[in-house]
């Protein structure tokens, strides 16, 4: 295990050393014990799943295949920053797109199931940001949402300083392809994965920068992806405030209470954003219900200890899911399970205030603010506040809006806790 991104084995306290042999012989051994039934539970999960594994006579090279199988990037960089004491911070992206990995746009009968249009439209927008932090104990996990539309600044993206966080990936694509075409380029194969690895290595950069702490891994995921996880899982189940009907455009058609949604289904939910008190922001929360609801999937299914279940689920990541370079995640995954249930907090950054600029809905943010409330979500040391020249866009391109009375902004000293896999939130 890399010790800078995986979970170390349980620290031994120390021990007693006594005069009497036997006395120390015996204490050791109670202690031992001790120590052995304390991490048993950690290690449930880990331990079941290599048996069955050695059991079935599966092959240590099989497990390896489940990582070779994936498409690895490197747009982390070659020596990015890095998270110390072996915690991790992983950035999950979710991308608004119709078409596949080499940029040929999905079966028809997916995008039908999709209800998200043809390959035409949605573009290379990053609709889902999350950013996880896992300390070094695995004692609690805390999830930050990024809201689509937070107005943040750019670097390294020709004619923008400052843009919506979304479309950092799909505006870097598009200018490198077209540096690419210029230069002579045309295996449209070729474009799709250059271009895109310059819209990861932008998003990540741009992220990165918004919340001043180390991404030491990513996982990047489609629509197709989002569809065919809930389809692996035998459908997720949501709580819904409120009944729905967003029939025009998502798709999302439900009645208010506890359900379980099909692949499509759950689809539409985490896509739905007309109709809700609170829009895109909503939209963030079921974001969060959706990952609950896959978690207590998998734990409440034992995927990971079966063989036919974790296949099918490798196949479905094999083709929708893209990870940073060096990130195994069997053991990944192994590892995670092997720490029990695991509280998590999920929190949205804070926004200051929504407003329109250049004709489009955004919402202004305070980089310094935000930089703090993640270090202290992580348990990080805080830097000294310096002023910000971007909290607020130009006031040539902007005409404020100001928020009714009936829409408050969101709380983020208010986060959402569960434990992993136990509880499923009641959303909008």
């Amino acid at each position: 295990m890399n010790a800078h991104n995986d979970f170390p084995p349980p620290r031994r306290g120390p021990q007693r050393v006594g005069k009497r042999v036997a006395a120390s012989h015996r204490a050791t051994k109670s202690g031992r014990a001790r120590r052995v039934a304390m991490i048993a539970a950690r290690l449930l999960v880990a331990s079941t799943a290599l048996a069955v594994l050695a059991g079935t006579g599966l092959a240590w090279s099989a497990t390896q295949d489940i990582d070779t199988g994936f498409t690895h990037s490197t747009a982390l960089g070659e020596d990015p920053p890095r998270s110390r004491g072996g915690a991790v911070n992983i950035l999950l992206i979710g991308l608004d797109t119709r078409k596949d990995l080499n940029g040929n746009d999905l079966p028809q009968q997916i995008l039908d199931q999709l209800h998200a249009g043809d390959g035409t439209e949605g573009g290379y927008n990053a609709n889902s940001l999350i950013l996880l932090h896992i300390p070094a104990d695995a004692s609690k996990v805390v999830a930050f949402s990024i809201p689509r539309d937070n107005y943040v600044p750019v670097t390294g993206i020709p004619g923008y300083t400052q843009l919506k966080i979304k479309e950092a990936y799909g505006l870097k694509k598009a200018a490198v392809q077209a540096m690419l075409i210029e230069r002579g380029e045309t295996d449209p194969v070729v474009l799709e994965r250059r271009g895109r690895e310059a819209g990861r290595a932008s998003i990540v950069t741009t992220v990165r920068n918004l919340v001043g702490v180390p991404i030491d891994r990513f996982a990047e995921i489609s629509l197709a992806g989002f569809y065919d996880l809930a389809t692996a899982v035998g459908g997720v189940d949501v709580c819904l405030n409120n009944a729905v009907d967003d029939s025009e455009f998502s798709g999302a058609v439900f009645p208010a209470g506890h359900q379980h949604l099909d692949g499509a289904q759950a689809l539409a939910f985490v896509r739905q954003r007309h109709g809700l008190f609170n829009g895109d922001l909503d939209r963030t929360h079921r974001q969060q219900a959706f990952l609950t609801s896959v978690a207590k999937s998998l734990r409440d299914s034992g995927t990971l200890t079966n063989l036919h279940q974790l296949s099918e689920l490798m196949d479905v990541a094999h083709r929708d899911v893209v990870l940073s370079q060096g990130w195994n995640l069997f053991d990944f995954a192994r590892d995670l399970g092997a720490a029990g249930s695991v509280p998590v907090e999920f929190r949205t950054l804070p926004v200051v205030r929504y407003d329109v600029i250049d004709g489009q809905d955004v919402n202004i943010v305070d980089p310094d603010a935000i930089k703090r409330e993640v270090r202290a979500a992580f348990g990080q040391e805080t830097p000294p506040a310096e002023p910000s020249a971007t909290t607020s866009p130009p006031t040539t391109t902007s005409d404020t809006m100001p928020l009714p009375d009936a829409m408050p902004l969101p709380d983020a000293g208010q986060p959402i806790s569960t434990e992993l896999g136990d509880t499923i939130p009641c959303v909008n």
